[in-house]
């Protein structure tokens, strides 16, 4: 298992080894020594699925406030998405910017994105299903989002605006400038 720093060095991405045969592939997927090695020590206590039918859905940018504050582990079961981390731990050197990933299910390479993040995806196949650890666990009281397509994030979606599939309550997440000292 390969753990390699983004250009936010919290956020990593996890490349699991492949052991292929004839028969197809076997791999560890989640390894916490290996993890604990380079530095991802969480002790992960929920796992969620998403399924999103159409390409162009986009689910984000979540996250939770202390005291349920959430590392994830991502990883693409089916499917292919843009996976995006954003940086919003107040005093961070990279608060406002944000990592993007390309994840899918034939490479089988997952993010961890850390407590003080929002994160978010773009499904890039349709019938795309993503599996996720969390290391707290879901609290409607703690939940909180950040705009998608807000312009002082830049992030680059791989889904026309007006093509976009949200939610009611991500179409109406606050600006990162609205949003405040979170972390």
């Amino acid at each position: 298992m390969q753990v390699i720093e983004t250009e936010i060095p919290a956020v990593k991405r996890v490349i699991p080894k492949r052991h292929g045969d004839d028969r197809g592939w076997f791999s560890e997927v989640y390894r916490a020594d290996t993890l604990a090695e380079h530095g991802i020590a969480n002790v992960f206590l929920q796992d969620n699925q998403s399924f999103s039918a159409p390409a162009g859905t986009i689910r984000g940018l979540h996250f939770q406030v202390a005291p349920n504050a959430q590392a994830k582990l991502v990883r693409v079961l089916a499917g292919a998405i843009l996976d995006v981390a954003v940086d919003i731990r107040s005093d961070s050197p990279t608060y406002g910017r944000h990592v993007a990933v390309r994840l899918d299910a034939t490479g089988g390479e997952q993010l961890f994105v850390p407590a003080g993040f929002a994160h978010g995806f773009c499904t890039l196949e349709p019938n795309t299903m993503v599996a996720y650890k969390v290391d707290a666990y879901y609290s409607p009281a703690d939940d909180r989002n950040l705009r998608w397509n807000d312009p002082a994030i830049g992030i680059e979606w791989p889904v026309a605006e007006a093509e976009a599939i949200l939610s009611g309550k991500d179409k109406a997440a606050p600006f990162l400038a609205d949003l405040g000292r979170v972390f």
